[in-house]
């Protein structure tokens, strides 16, 4: 049986519970009580939440634990010298630590991730590496594996860590299983980026949508402005100038960004050669894809593909 504690704190976020649900889930799936779930907190008794209910915790004691996961809350705020302490003890009888989101500050504040890689949410990347200059933050990430600690990114990548962790504990097939219940991914590639590059460009009329989502279907074509021109119902011309006011880029810069993001999915799942990845994704060739792959995230595809078999190693 696996033992997790679930440190909460007043104005804590509901989302973490995610992970929560995804191993009572794996429980059902197994057939047997293999996760059991503490809530705990500084007190004990009553912990109001974010979204303004209450959940009954047990107070901070030397009881141990195999994981413990620092819950976050919607904004930043120093950790308790009484939950420092507490996570420093823990430490010494845990297989792991986890800390989703903005927890990654909680473990750093009590020195528990210097010089350890960590990932957290995109907004407040550049925070903790600044104020913890001994980390190695990489704010893409949607999880990070370093040894006995697992951070991860925004609130919805605890899904994705849970899961990591069910297939650790339970193997491959529970996994997939309990993704499927949840209707989730199974595995997004822990060096899957946070962003999504539709929502980054943001376009506000039908047309200009439509144009992308043609793209992001279609990315084995050439997707010329006068493709995407027909698809939008205007004259390439015309289709330019929305296209930009809209989101800012340049079609081909717009598709190159997509390209960049299918073919990283793609490296992350670790089952095609990277040929058939450039040519699936519209690149055609492995050097076109390479020099985009720099200009975008400032790293090759094969870099990408090193931290997506470390991870798994890790995760395995």
């Amino acid at each position: 049986m696996q033992r997790i504690g679930f440190v909460i704190f007043p104005a804590f976020q509901v989302m973490g519970f995610t992970a929560i649900t995804a191993f009572e889930i794996a429980n059902l799936v197994a057939g047997e009580p293999f996760y059991e779930i503490t809530l705990l907190s500084e007190n004990g008794g009553p912990i109001r939440s974010s979204a303004g209910f209450n959940v009954e915790t047990e107070a901070f004691s030397d009881r141990s634990f195999d994981t413990l996961f620092i819950g976050a809350g919607s904004e930043l705020h120093p950790a308790s010298p009484t939950l420092t302490a507490y996570i420093r003890g823990a430490m010494t009888s845990l297989q792991r630590i986890a800390a989703p989101c903005l927890g990654a500050f909680s473990l750093a504040e009590a020195g528990l991730l210097d010089g350890r890689r960590v990932s957290t949410h995109w907004q407040y990347a550049a925070e903790l590496q600044a104020r913890f200059p001994t980390l190695k933050v990489e704010q893409d990430r949607i999880y990070i594996i370093d040894g006995p600690i697992w951070t991860s990114a925004g609130m919805t990548a605890t899904i994705d860590l849970a899961l990591a962790m069910v297939e650790h504990d339970l193997g491959v097939e529970v996994a997939r299983s309990v993704a499927r219940k949840l209707v989730v991914y199974h595995r997004r590639a822990g060096g899957q980026s946070q962003y999504s590059a539709l929502l980054e460009l943001d376009p506000k009329s039908d047309r200009i949508q439509n144009a992308l989502h043609y793209a992001k279907a279609h990315l084995r074509n050439e997707l010329s402005v006068e493709e995407l021109a027909e698809v939008a119902r205007l004259s390439p011309r015309q289709f330019s100038r929305a296209f930009r006011a809209e989101t800012g880029q340049s079609p081909a810069k717009a598709i190159e960004h997509l390209r960049v993001e299918a073919a990283r999915e793609l490296i992350g799942d670790g089952r095609h050669a990277m040929d058939e990845i450039a040519n699936e994704t519209g690149f055609a060739d492995r050097e076109r894809m390479r020099r985009a792959f720099l200009r975008v995230l400032g790293q090759p595809p094969q870099t990408i593909r090193r931290h997506a078999r470390a991870a798994a190693q890790a995760s395995a």
